[in-house]
């Protein structure tokens, strides 16, 4: 009962990183107070719950609505997370999570809980996808403990996140860049399986002919 949960656990800590929230919270807050720091990173924590929890529950009914089959979304998510891991491996910038111009907003704006630090740095892209893949399957009515177990995977990862960036600061000075880029680099090589495993199933699921 708890293989798969475990399961997207892991795929969902690696997917959010809490580790690369350490250089981009430490930088968006260099300066500020510690009130202002921990203001910040409990209210994005929060804005990010609010978002995911939304997707997990009407993200399978929106997807019937617009005629889309998990198996298509999760050949989708699979490419998706594919390319995250290839950013992750190669230490890029993802530009699936932020663009140049939102990256310069953010640095004009007073509070940066919600954008860039919520979404879409913590419920981005491939968190959604993440979530969409693994709720969509279940239904609450019929497999609630499933559900509440896979909630509680969502709330352990975003309680990492929010001990990250509370500890932004000294964290940085004990991890340094390299540090950051290595653990990121490791994670993103367990992210690109997994993601290669989302496209099989889904092709699977797509394409394979039950017998009549």
């Amino acid at each position: 009962m708890l293989e798969q949960p475990l399961k997207f656990f892991v795929v969902f800590f690696v997917v959010v990183e809490p580790i690369s929230l350490i250089p981009l919270f430490s930088g968006l807050t260099r300066g500020a107070t510690r009130e202002y720091q921990r203001r910040m990173a409990v209210k994005a924590v929060w804005v990010a719950a609010l978002i995911l929890v939304l997707f997990a529950l009407g993200g399978a009914p929106f997807l019937a609505v617009m005629g889309i089959s998990l198996g298509a979304f999760r050949i989708f998510g699979g490419v998706l997370l594919f390319l995250l891991a290839l950013e992750m491996v190669f230490a890029r910038e993802s530009g699936s999570r932020t663009s140049s111009d939102e990256r310069a907003e953010s640095r004009r704006r007073a509070d940066i809980s919600v954008f860039p630090v919520a979404f879409p740095f913590i419920a981005g892209p491939g968190a959604l996808a993440t979530v969409l893949l693994w709720f969509g399957p279940v239904h609450i009515a019929r497999q609630p403990m499933t559900f509440l177990i896979l909630l509680a995977a969502v709330a352990a990862v975003l309680a990492v996140s929010l001990v990250m960036m509370l500890l932004a600061e000294p964290l940085m000075r004990l991890m340094g860049v390299t540090g950051v880029n290595v653990a990121g680099r490791l994670l993103g090589v367990v992210l690109g399986a997994l993601a290669v495993q989302f496209v099989i199933d889904g092709l699977r699921a797509a394409f394979l002919v039950k017998p009549g």
